[in-house]
C-alpha cells in the first residue's frame, strides 16, 4: 500500500452540499482528501431560515466538520478562509498566508447574497446565507417586538411593527410566511402594550407572481395562502431605496425597521481567482464534466458553477443539484485514477421543487406530480428531516416542529448579543 502522502491529493474547498457529497463519494477511493471552510460546520440552508424566525436552533441544523468525518481517515479538515488559487503551483492560498497543495482541486465556494449594484443597502437588509445571518435577522426581529412594546409614538410604533421581505422566492415566501405566524399567532399573549396581531408583514416582488420556479397555478396557491396568514403581496414593484427608515418601491415609501433580502445571490470569488469566464452573477462557466476550460484538475460544483441542464436552462442552485454534481466529480476523479473511460457528462436530473408558506401550507412541485395545501407540508417536513444528518438532528427538529404545530410555541426565541445594525437605536 503507498503510504499516504503518496497518494493523489484532492484539496475540497467549502464543506457544503456539493462539497460533503464528493468527499463521501471518493470514499474507498486511492486517495487522501483535505476538506477547507472558513467556518466549522456544515450547515443545512434549507431550514435556516427557520433559524432566523424562531423555530429551530442553531444546533439543530449545522454539524461540526471535523465531527462528520471523524471517522474517516483519509480525511483531514482546515479552518481557514480561502483568497486565491496558483493554478500553475497547483496551490490553494489563504488569507493568513498559508497554503495547501492539490492534484486535484474541487471548488464548492456556495454564494452570498447580491444588492444588484447596492451593496450599501445591506447593513439595513440583510440576507439569508450562513448562521450568523439567521441570529442577526433572529435579533433585529425579535428586538423590533421589544422596541415596540416601549414606544408610545405611533408612526415609531408603526414602523417597528412592520417587517419588509425584498424577493419572493422560497426563501422569502417562508420567511414572510413565518414571520406572520409568529407575530399573528405565537406571541400575541406574550406582550401587554401592544397588540403584535397588528404587525404587518410585506413581502416586495419585482417580478409579476411570487416563486417564478413553480408553475402558475402553485404559485397563485402560494399567493392566496400568504395573505389568508396576513401578508402583504406587492407584485411588480421594484425596490429602489433601502434605509435605516424603511424601503421605497414602485414609488411608495414604506416606512419599516426590520427589512430582509431574498432577491437576489453573488457567486463567490472563484472565477476571479482562476481568471476563468464566469456569468453575469459571477459563477464559473465549465465544461460538460464541471471542470474549469484550461484546468482539467480543478473542477467547481454548487452556487460556484453555471452550467445547462437537459431542459435548456441553468441548473438551479439548490440542495439536490450541488449534491448531483458533487457525486458526479466524485466518479471523474476515480475513472482518472483508475485510467478507465471517462463517465458521460454531467445530466441533472430534477427531483422536485418544494417551498413552504407556514406550519400548515406548501407547495410541491415533481413535474409528473403538484401537491398542495397541508398534506404537501406533511411531505416537506418528512424530506427535510430525513436528509438531517444524525439520529438526534432528525429528532430535535420533528419534536421541535411538533410543539410548534401544536402548541404554537417557537423555543428558540431568544434575543443574543450582537454588533448594532445601521440606524440601530441602543437600549
Amino acid at each position: 500500500m503507498p503510504e499516504p502522502s503518496d497518494l493523489h491529493h484532492v484539496v475540497v474547498v467549502g464543506a457544503g452540499f456539493g462539497g460533503l457529497h464528493c468527499v463521501n463519494s471518493l470514499a474507498g477511493a486511492p486517495v487522501r482528501i483535505t476538506v477547507v471552510d472558513r467556518r466549522n460546520h456544515h450547515l443545512f440552508q434549507p431550514l435556516l431560515y427557520q433559524v432566523a424566525t424562531t423555530s429551530l436552533a442553531t444546533s439543530e441544523i449545522a454539524w461540526p466538520i471535523r465531527h462528520v468525518f471523524a471517522r474517516r481517515k483519509d480525511v483531514e479538515v482546515l479552518l481557514a478562509a480561502v483568497n486565491g488559487v496558483d493554478a500553475a503551483a497547483r496551490k490553494v492560498l489563504f488569507e493568513d498566508g498559508g497554503s495547501v497543495a492539490y492534484d486535484t482541486l474541487v471548488l464548492a465556494t456556495g454564494a452570498r447574497h447580491a444588492y444588484f449594484g447596492h451593496d450599501e443597502w445591506e447593513p439595513y437588509a440583510p440576507g439569508l446565507k450562513t448562521l450568523e445571518d439567521a441570529t442577526t435577522i433572529r435579533r433585529r426581529m425579535l428586538l423590533a417586538f421589544e422596541r415596540a412594546e416601549r414606544e408610545t409614538d405611533p408612526d415609531r410604533l408603526a414602523a417597528l411593527l412592520t417587517f419588509v421581505i425584498i424577493g419572493a422566492g422560497p426563501t422569502g415566501v417562508e420567511l414572510a410566511g413565518t414571520i406572520a405566524e409568529l407575530a399573528h399567532e405565537n406571541i400575541v399573549e406574550d406582550f401587554r402594550h401592544i397588540d403584535t396581531r397588528k404587525a404587518r408583514i410585506v413581502l416586495i416582488e419585482a417580478g409579476p407572481r411570487i416563486l417564478p420556479g413553480f408553475t402558475e397555478d402553485l404559485s397563485a396557491y402560494a399567493t392566496k395562502a400568504l395573505e389568508k396568514l396576513g401578508v402583504e403581496v406587492k407584485l411588480g414593484a421594484p425596490v429602489s431605496e433601502c434605509s435605516a427608515e424603511g424601503v421605497v418601491f414602485g414609488g411608495v415609501t414604506l416606512p419599516a425597521r426590520t427589512i430582509l433580502w431574498a432577491a437576489g445571490v453573488q457567486a463567490s470569488r472563484a472565477a476571479q481567482w482562476l481568471g476563468a469566464a464566469a456569468d453575469r452573477v459571477g459563477r464559473l462557466l465549465v465544461e460538460p464534466d464541471l471542470s474549469v476550460p484550461g484546468h482539467p484538475q480543478i473542477f467547481a460544483i454548487g452556487d460556484t458553477v453555471s452550467i445547462t441542464g437537459p431542459d435548456g436552462h441553468p441548473v438551479p442552485g439548490i440542495a439536490p443539484a450541488a449534491k448531483q454534481e458533487g457525486t458526479y466529480v466524485a466518479s471523474v476523479i476515480k475513472a482518472r485514477l483508475a485510467e478507465k473511460p471517462a463517465p458521460a457528462p454531467f445530466h441533472y436530473k430534477h427531483v422536485g421543487s418544494l417551498a413552504t408558506i407556514g406550519k400548515r401550507a406548501a407547495i410541491a412541485d415533481f413535474g409528473w406530480l403538484k401537491v398542495r395545501g397541508s398534506l404537501a407540508w406533511w411531505l416537506w417536513g418528512f424530506i427535510h428531516i430525513y436528509f438531517l444528518i444524525g439520529f438526534r438532528n432528525r429528532l430535535g427538529v420533528a419534536l421541535s416542529w411538533l410543539w410548534a404545530y401544536l402548541l404554537g410555541h417557537r423555543s428558540a426565541r431568544l434575543i443574543t448579543q450582537g454588533k448594532q445594525w445601521a440606524g440601530e437605536e441602543k437600549t
